[in-house]
Parts: C-alpha cells; structure tokens; sequence
C-alpha cells in the first residue's frame, strides 16, 4: 500500500496533499506532515484527502491528534473531502462537527 504525500504553502497555510490510502501503515507520515506543519508555524493546516482511496481509524486518529495539537498552538485543521464514502465515514463519525470540511482546495484557503 502506497501512499504519496507532500506539501505547499498557500496564503500562509501549510497545504497536505495525500494520494493513496491512509491506514495503520502509512499513517505515521501524514502524522509526520502535520507535525512539520505545526513546527513550521503555520495556523492553519489544510490536509487535501480528494485522491485518498481508504482511510481507516489510525488515520482518523492522526487527523483528530493533529488537530489537538495544532488547537493547542492557536490553530486548526481544516479538510478538504468530495468522495461520497470519505464523506459518510466523517458524518458517521460524527467527525464533520469537529472538522471544517471543504470539498476543494481553494474553498478551504478561503474559510481561512
């Protein structure tokens, strides 16, 4: 399982784009992306999740853990979502109350 994830920078905001699938595998470098986010200062951390195929829990929990923490630095975590299954998992969840879901990139840039 695969997982490619790298960084930009818009407007001040750390921008994760994830491609793949988010699971107890690869989990720990989207957790590594957040963290480098926050260690860099950013506020506001959009994680893009439009080309993730599967996440499970660990992942869920790595969003939740990284949202904490940057809350803890005076920030958020919002996430950018437009597949119907990522979306039902969320509502499920009850995680779409916890996070600002956005279904593009540049719609999240602009709740910032």
């Amino acid at each position: 399982m695969n997982v490619f994830i790298n960084n930009t920078t818009m407007q001040d905001t750390f921008i994760i784009h994830v491609d793949g699938e988010l699971d107890v595998y690869t989990a720990p470098r989207l957790k590594e992306a957040i963290a480098e986010g926050i260690s860099r200062g950013h506020k506001t951390i959009v994680v893009d999740l439009t080309n993730v195929g599967f996440l499970d829990s660990t992942a869920l929990g790595v969003l939740v853990g990284g949202r904490r923490s940057a809350n803890d630095q005076g920030g958020d975590v919002l996430l950018v979502v437009d597949t119907p299954h990522l979306e039902k998992m969320f509502r499920i969840t009850g995680f779409e109350t916890m996070f600002g879901i956005h279904r593009t990139v540049d719609e999240a840039l602009a709740a910032v």
